[in-house]
């Protein structure tokens, strides 16, 4: 055995409790694929991979080809009426939740189809199991999950493999940021370690805490289906756990976008990184920095509209912050040459009692504006 982990979502919650786990188990190399890097510091044994699951192209997963453990910890949602939940929160929940399971499992499953260990572990939930009023979205993604590694299990046991992928489906979990927690490792490390013994013993499903609570639930629940859901909408509703507030992150930018290169493909890319749904403001022209346009505002909006990290294109306003009033971002993104520029030191001011993050993104070498700008000069 190699150990070497691959776990997606593991930046925080039960994925970033499960890293600490192998790191303490003598695993010797763990990646973490996650939009956001860990909240705590592993060393050199934890290799950090930024990658938001919305994303179509997933060759990301091509660097990871020598791991012998596969543990899926990434999914999100939150507990409101159906009424209330946002058409791109159901695209991303099953994206995110049950569509990102099925593609990395699928990119892996030749060592699922082994004679050599290899060890696999996915988050479902409870919810998954039984009827959740007022958890209907995520409970309809995580019961795709629940169903696909059923029915896997029993593929890879019918074509004589022993290779297993645990489906772990707890309730709540404390210590964690889903629904709005924090992390706390003291609270979720045991939890991490029962997870990771049931996962090498190669079962195919753990119900944490099973026969002092969720072992009556499932019973309940097998009994009287429709009476137990009422009694779940009723409880979910009285119990304070009800989130209004949209679960999407929203990313802003501003450019010109002329003479479209791959150095504003590179950038729009690395910005849907970060967030689930981005803004882009577009320039009707460059007389801000002294240029002039060679494509015509027009082109240049329907051009950025069709790229397929955007989700919305507008007309940029004069300053970024002056956006933030129609599009609450939660995320500017500008590149590193702003940064302790008299303007953006006042941007991050203005911003820093709002729930808003200024990042600044390096400039990579390639193909610039200006160098197309000077060719294009040459030739006139």
């Amino acid at each position: 055995m190699n150990k070497i982990a691959l776990v997606v979502g593991g930046s925080n919650g039960i994925g970033l409790s499960i890293a600490q786990q192998l790191i303490e188990r003598g695993y010797r190399k763990i990646y973490i694929l996650d939009r956001f890097e860990p909240s705590v510091d592993f060393g050199n044994r934890v290799v950090f991979v930024r990658f938001n699951l919305l994303n179509d192209d997933y060759t990301v997963l091509e660097q990871f080809v020598d791991i012998d453990t596969l543990i899926i910890t990434a999914g999100f949602g939150r507990v409101d009426t159906f009424d209330n939940i946002l058409d791109i929160e159901i695209t991303n929940s099953y994206k995110v939740n049950a569509i990102a399971v099925c593609r990395i499992i699928k990119f892996f499953y030749a060592k699922c189809l082994s004679a050599t260990d290899f060890y696999c572990a996915v988050m479902g939930s409870i919810t998954g199991l039984v009827s959740s009023p007022m958890f209907a979205l995520y409970g309809a993604t995580k019961a795709a999950v629940c169903s696909f590694i059923e029915s896997i299990n029993i593929e890879l046991e019918k074509q004589g493999f022993s290779n297993r992928i645990l489906n772990v489906a707890p309730g709540s979990i404390s210590g964690t940021k889903f629904n709005g927690g924090e992390n706390d490792l003291s609270q979720t490390s045991q939890l991490a370690n029962d997870i990771l013994d049931n996962m090498f013993r190669k079962r195919d499903l753990f119900i944490p805490r099973f026969e002092e609570t969720y072992k009556q639930v499932l019973q309940h629940y097998n009994e009287n289906p429709h009476l137990f859901g009422l009694q779940s909408f009723d409880y979910k509703n009285n119990s304070g756990r009800k989130n209004t507030t949209p679960q999407i992150k929203i990313g802003y930018l501003s450019g010109t976008f002329d003479l479209f290169h791959i150095g504003h493909l590179n950038l729009l890319r690395r910005a849907k990184d970060y967030c689930d749904y981005l803004v882009v403001g577009i320039h009707r022209n460059a007389l801000h920095k002294g240029k002039e346009t060679f494509i015509s505002f027009d082109e240049r909006f329907e051009i950025v509209k069709n790229i397929k990290y955007v989700d919305k294109v507008i007309q940029s306003y004069e300053e970024d912050m002056d956006a933030y009033a129609e599009i609450p971002y939660n995320y500017l993104f500008v590149g590193s040459d702003y940064k302790n520029t008299p303007r953006f030191l006042r941007y991050e001011e203005y911003f820093k009692d709002k729930d808003v993050e200024i990042v600044y993104f390096p400039y990579t070498q390639g193909t610039s504006s200006t160098q197309l700008r000077n060719v294009i000069e040459k030739v006139r």
